[in-house]
């Protein structure tokens, strides 16, 4: 029989484990279930605030210290309405998705690059990987309503995060692989996410081009 110190000893390490399990369990359900929700909340306020000061006749709305500018719908992917927040940081990611610093504003001449999580935050690109060649991406801003089409699928490339050349105002790629068609024209749209759902340096990144334009109601 054990001695008494040594089966205190012996509960004591079992209670501890058991906390940290239930510590770790909880983290794990935050991050899937409680971020989500949290986040499409943001995504519907970032929204609501926006068409408020559109109607005020201003070009973006300031959230919680962050810029929207654009409302983006992705139809392969639902119906959901997703606010576009100037930025990449992790902060304007929970909120929507991010318009990667020093790209293209939608609609114009450039590539604008525009990313989002895959899984927690709203993961507005979980499904990446069932988008095709052809598939719309809306962008409405105040001025007009910019319609791109991918010219490359969802899961067609993968690229280590550090690969810069997809942000370029006409991505080239270094090995002579996927890019954006020569005929795409110079209005370009790059869209980026984990390639993988939980942790992961590589990135899935599809092209698309402009295809239309229509000025809002005045």
């Amino acid at each position: 029989m054990p001695s008494l110190p040594r089966h205190r000893g012996r509960l004591a390490a079992g209670v501890a484990l058991l906390l940290v399990g239930l510590v770790l369990l909880g983290y794990v359900g935050w991050q899937l279930v409680g971020t989500n929700w949290v986040s499409r909340r943001a995504h519907a306020s970032g929204v609501e605030a926006l068409h408020e000061q559109w109607e005020r006749g201003r070009d973006h709305a300031d959230v919680d210290d962050r810029r929207v500018t654009a409302v983006v719908r992705v139809p392969r992917l639902g119906d959901d309405e997703v606010p576009l927040v100037e930025g990449s940081s992790p902060e304007a990611l929970a909120a929507g998705f991010g318009h990667v610093t020093g790209t293209a504003a939608p609609g114009a001449a450039g590539n604008v690059v525009v990313s989002g999580h895959r899984v927690t935050h709203g993961e507005p690109l979980r499904d990446m990987p069932d988008l095709e060649a052809g598939d719309r991406v809306v962008i409405e801003t105040r001025t007009a309503t910019h319609t791109y089409v991918l010219d490359t699928a969802g899961d067609e490339l993968s690229v280590p995060f550090t690969a810069d050349w997809v942000l370029g105002s006409r991505p080239r790629n270094p090995d002579g692989g996927v890019e954006p068609p020569a005929d795409a024209g110079p209005r370009l749209l790059t869209l980026v996410t984990c390639a993988e759902l939980f942790h992961t340096d590589q990135r899935l990144v599809a092209f698309g081009h402009l295809v239309s334009s229509t000025p809002a109601p005045s």
